[in-house]
């Protein structure tokens, strides 16, 4: 299969939209990236149209056009009939103006290929005698039934789609002509990508706008009809019956839409449930008018509708019908590679992401699958991680939180913006004597603590830290008190500093008493360097009076 649809791996969110949009979950998640299966893909476009990022994009087809336009030979438009949807106003004559500008040789309207796959239909119909026929002009369709329903292969109404039964007739008529197809449809690159030598170049409508506005051309809003052209109707859903001039009595004619339905219907066909009945299958919702590359400002399926129905004529347009075996079309089986996992493997992917009972499994679906067993099967074949399961992050994730908040040494309180109480560990239940968690949880915060500084910091947005002495509890702690603007919570830190600071205080205390022992001793030591200072004194000054006298008395000798 071509690979029409790639990804901008730098623009995947892993948001798991495109895995919960996509009917047959043909996208793999690995190193937080989607990848699409191409084994397995419809092209059926739903990831395209949901990605929020627009991390989905189409194979380019423009460089393609210009080569085969430069090259000289005639190139020609088959133009699918939801044009007249896309462009509001403008016809086939406003169209065919604006692309002869752009270069190409001639436009023609696919619906003149819907003509002579309708008029095969009813041949079929009423000359082979089948019990159950799907028509095949939807390629994702054809591929659905390819990929995911082998058995029913035969069951496809073995004609060229009409896109490819129109452009093999161009080639036909004209000499050398080369054929571009545009319309609102990724699938239909690939058609042209299998089947070749028919259709040479597919465009997308969003394609054709970018060379549009490129060369600086415009599309008149200018409509032209005519009651010929009753196939136009061909991109509504129920078109292709619409189309039918005869019904045959015996059998019955369905018109199913949308990727899910299709599925449903096919299931029932396989259960042997449906017979002899005509079943038109289109995997977008609303048909082709429902495509991936519709214009979204101008998306309407009501309003697109009744603008091809206003445009449809109620005739059938004129055509050279082809033989049966000219029309032909083979269909293969495309074989799946992934195989289905064992019931052990599946239970032990089960079990990693902690469902061990049925009460277990939420089947959420947020991951993008219907159930969790179904997302266990897709981590067996390797499509989905265990990581895309939001419930066991989550609880991971609070049980990890919860692993730090209740073993921290720290007191750790958590107010909502009402101040109350909201979560509280162990450390700070213990700080203020709390029993149980469950008596404060709820409570506003003024039961155990004074809510000023909560206020404080609630309202100025800045964290506060200080040293406090809660005296009701007679424990010292230095806070940390903090706002989360984000979860509109409070919170505050708590490390119970007591034992420090009744270890400082003593510590204080035993240098004052020191201090003032050293006081008393130096006061004490001062009065007796004074006493001895005066005994020194006395002594030191009768001994003078007393050698004074013994020197006159010797002098007087």
């Amino acid at each position: 299969m071509a690979n029409c649809l790639t990804l901008k791996k730098s623009n995947c969110k892993s948001c798991f939209r495109c895995v919960r949009k996509c009917p047959i979950k043909a996208i793999r998640f690995s190193g937080n990236q989607a990848h699409i299966i191409s084994n397995e893909c419809i092209l059926c476009g739903n990831c395209l149209v949901q990605c929020p990022q627009n991390a989905k994009q189409i194979v380019d087809g423009t460089e393609k056009v210009k080569v085969l336009i430069q090259s000289g030979a005639p190139v020609v438009v088959s133009l699918a009939p939801s044009f007249v949807a896309n462009y509001e106003g403008a016809g086939i004559g406003a169209m065919q103006e604006a692309l002869v500008k752009l270069g190409f040789h001639s436009v023609e309207e696919t619906a003149l290929g819907a003509t002579v796959v309708k008029n095969e239909y009813q041949r079929m119909l009423r000359e082979d005698n089948r019990d159950v026929i799907i028509s095949s002009c939807c390629h994702s369709v054809n591929l659905l039934v390819q990929k995911k329903f082998p058995a029913l292969i035969p069951l496809l109404a073995d004609v060229m789609s009409p896109m490819q039964a129109h452009c093999a007739g161009i080639k036909s008529r004209i000499e050398g002509a080369k054929t571009v197809f545009i319309g609102p449809c990724v699938a239909k690159k690939d058609e042209a990508e299998q089947y070749v030598g028919t259709v040479d170049a597919v465009l997308t409508f969003e394609e054709l706008d970018t060379m549009l506005a490129e060369a600086g051309i415009k599309i008149e809003r200018r409509c032209d009809s005519n009651d010929e052209s009753r196939a136009r109707l061909f991109p509504t859903t129920g078109g292709v019956l619409n189309t039918m001039t005869e019904r045959m009595p015996e059998y019955s004619y369905l018109a199913v839409d949308g990727v899910e339905n299709c599925i449903a219907a096919l299931r029932d066909i396989e259960a042997g449930k449906v017979h002899k009945c005509f079943i038109e299958m289109s995997a977008c919702i609303g048909s082709c008018i429902g495509g991936p590359v519709m214009s979204k400002d101008a998306h309407s399926i009501v309003g697109d509708y009744m603008r091809i129905n206003s445009f449809a004529g109620r005739d059938d347009f004129v055509v050279e019908q082809p033989t049966p075996a000219e029309l032909s079309k083979s269909f293969i089986h495309i074989e799946q590679d992934l195989q289905m996992p064992s019931e052990l493997e599946i239970m032990a992917e089960l079990r990693k992401m902690g469902k061990f009972r049925p009460s277990d499994e939420l089947n959420c679906g947020t991951c993008g699958y219907n159930t969790c067993r179904d997302k266990a099967i897709a981590i067996c074949q390797g499509k989905a991680e265990i990581t895309m399961c939001l419930p066991f992050l989550k609880e991971k994730a609070e049980s990890f939180s919860d692993t730090i908040v209740s073993h921290s040494p720290n007191g750790i309180i958590a107010l909502n913006e009402d101040l109350e109480v909201q979560q509280i560990n162990d450390a700070a239940r213990k700080i203020m004597n709390i029993r149980s968690a469950t008596d404060v949880l709820g409570e506003s915060v003024v039961r155990i603590l004074d809510p000023a500084i909560f206020l404080q910091v609630k309202n100025s947005g800045r964290s506060a830290n200080d040293k406090v002495y809660l005296a009701e509890y007679k424990r010292f702690v230095n806070r940390t008190v903090a706002y989360d603007k984000d979860s509109r919570t409070i919170i505050a830190i708590m490390r119970d500093v007591t034992d420090e600071e009744l270890e400082r205080e003593r510590k204080e205390d035993v240098s004052r008493r020191t201090a003032e022992v050293a006081d008393r001793v130096v006061e004490k030591q001062m009065r007796i360097v004074q006493e001895i200072a005066s005994l020194l004194g006395e002594t030191a000054a009768e001994t003078k009076i007393a050698l004074t006298k013994l020197k006159e008395n010797i002098a007087d000798e």
